[in-house]
């Protein structure tokens, strides 16, 4: 794993799913030992990669290691070589190439060492079906050897938002009644992929109606991204309205969630989406753009409801009519907060993630030791 899944600086969804696999595989019959390796992952200096070639020379003939996407795709000259002795499974949370910002030229040099080191893998774990299916198309790899694990969620207690009777909400002095302003969240890094610019200017243009929102997630992954975001804010007049608040954690996101109305994500690329599933597992219906594996994260309810919203990426106008609609019409906000609490009863545990990927690593198990098999 990189050194940054430790890092509270830096959270993100690949980090807590490679901690809870640490957790929860011990207990579907795997016995872990884990490997943290210090570095700035993807783009590792000499000691990061002296350090993940000493790990994988240390590890016996035949030995199953699985290798967070973001080490190995990193440094195919260094994994690729050792995948004829060793049994390599890659765990991808996001295709190197794909992180939004990169430079065409450092794109395909990303995209480049990640196909060359996936096909040389015996196993690839994607976080999504979609995530999957794009991989065995992107890189020409063979479907068999491509596994999904979606993430799973904790089931948490139910939201009660701004107004837990579920009725509509009112600034005093702006709509009349009583009451606070809907709450919008938006649990992501600020960083151009998550797409905070799009969600602002689409805000920019409700400011006719009642509603807050904040925004959680990393600051210092990309700092000049988040100085467009903040004057954005303040060009548009939100500073009142809308806030980032940097990463929060445990208790203090807990809050957040349960604190929030609608989680709006307006991300340009998302191979899952893992705040989408932690919005729902507490009742709180999402707006989200529909790009990547998001779809599949809001899926349906039991009865085929949709638990929010999903509009098409890069375009503020849609997701500010998208918003309208949704802070301006009690029936639609009641709807997607029904659709929402059921699909909370159809959510998949983490204990359900850590099963897919053992079915993965098992098949290798199975599977001749790599010097046997010549």
């Amino acid at each position: 794993m990189p050194g940054s899944v430790d890092d509270p600086a830096t959270p993100s969804g690949g980090n807590v799913y490679d901690r809870r696999m640490c957790r929860d595989l011990p207990g579907v019959g795997w016995q872990v030992h884990e490997h943290v390796i210090a570095g700035d992952w993807p783009r590792p200096a000499a000691a990061a990669r002296a350090e993940l070639a000493r790990v994988l020379r240390g590890s016996a003939n035949g030995a199953i290691l699985l290798l967070d996407g973001l080490v190995a795709c990193a440094a195919p000259d260094v994994v690729v070589p050792e995948a004829g002795r060793l049994r390599l499974a890659v765990l991808v949370h996001l295709p190197l190439g794909e992180e939004t910002g990169l430079a065409p030229g450092p794109a395909a040099v990303l995209d480049a060492r990640e196909r060359t080191t996936l096909r040389a893998m015996a196993a690839v774990v994607a976080t999504s079906r979609w995530a999957a299916d794009r991989l065995v198309a992107h890189h020409g790899l063979r479907g068999e050897r491509v596994h999904a694990a979606p993430p799973g969620v904790d089931i948490a207690p139910l939201a009660p938002g701004s107004t837990p009777g579920g009725g509509p909400a009112t600034v005093p002095g702006t709509v009349s009644g009583t009451g606070s302003a809907p709450r919008l969240l938006c649990v992501a890094s600020v960083t151009p992929r998550k797409g905070q610019r799009e969600l602002v200017e689409a805000l920019s243009a409700l400011t006719d109606l009642p509603w807050s929102c904040v925004c959680v997630g990393g600051l210092e992954q990309d700092p000049g991204y988040v100085d467009q975001v903040r004057g954005l804010i303040a060009e548009y007049g939100l500073d009142d309205r809308v806030q980032l608040t940097g990463p929060r954690h445990g208790p203090e996101l807990n809050a957040s969630y349960a604190g929030a109305d609608l989680l709006v994500l307006a991300s340009r690329a998302e191979t899952y989406g893992m705040a989408v599933t932690e919005a729902l597992a507490r009742g709180v219906p999402v707006l989200a753009t529909a790009v990547g594996g998001l779809p599949e994260a809001v899926g349906r309810a039991p009865d085929g409801g949709v638990p929010g919203a999903l509009v098409a990426p890069r375009d503020p106008t849609a997701l500010a009519a998208a918003l309208r609609r949704w802070l301006s019409e009690p029936g639609e906000r009641h709807r997607a907060k029904v659709a929402a609490r059921r699909r909370r009863t159809a959510l998949a545990g983490w204990e359900s993630t850590a099963r897919s990927l053992a079915r993965a690593l098992e098949q290798l198990r199975q599977e001749p030791r790599p010097q046997e098999a010549a």
